[in-house]
This record gives C-alpha cells, sequence and structure tokens, in this order.
C-alpha cells in the first residue's frame, strides 16, 4: 500500500484495533505517514462471514471518508 500512495494513487490499509499503533508506526516508515488506516474491532481472523461483514460496515465509512480527503488534497 506503502507504494501505491507514494504514487499518488488512493490507497488505505484496514487495520483491527490491537494494531493500530503498529500500522501507523509502520506508515511512517515506509514513508507515507499519511496512509489511512481504517480501524476495525480484532479479531478478524476465525470470524464467520456474518462477523466479517460487520467489519466491513465498519470500515466502509472510514474508506469512503479517506478516499475524500484524499481527493481533496490532490485538487
Amino acid at each position: 500500500m506503502a507504494q501505491l500512495r507514494k504514487r499518488g494513487l488512493i490507497a488505505a490499509v484496514i487495520c483491527s484495533d490491537t494494531f493500530m499503533k503498529l500500522g501507523s508506526a509502520q506508515a511512517k516508515v515506509f514513508g507515507v505517514p499519511d496512509l489511512p488506516l481504517l480501524e476495525i474491532k480484532h479479531p478478524l481472523g476465525g470470524l464467520s462471514m456474518e462477523k466479517v461483514r460487520e467489519r466491513a460496515d465498519v470500515a466502509l465509512p472510514q474508506l469512503i471518508r479517506a478516499i475524500k480527503a484524499i481527493k481533496e488534497k490532490q485538487a
């Protein structure tokens, strides 16, 4: 994702709440401190499809806000 952002493309990472701090640190290390991190509840692994959809329902509005913010910066 970092490489995509560096090329000016819209990209974001879905990150569970447990790993948000790590995700933010890694984004900085890879040179994209503004990489949007979409926060979902931990864990994701081992969940039923219904629970995964619930996580996606939480991430989608965050993704839309991130896309709008990136497009505003590009304008």
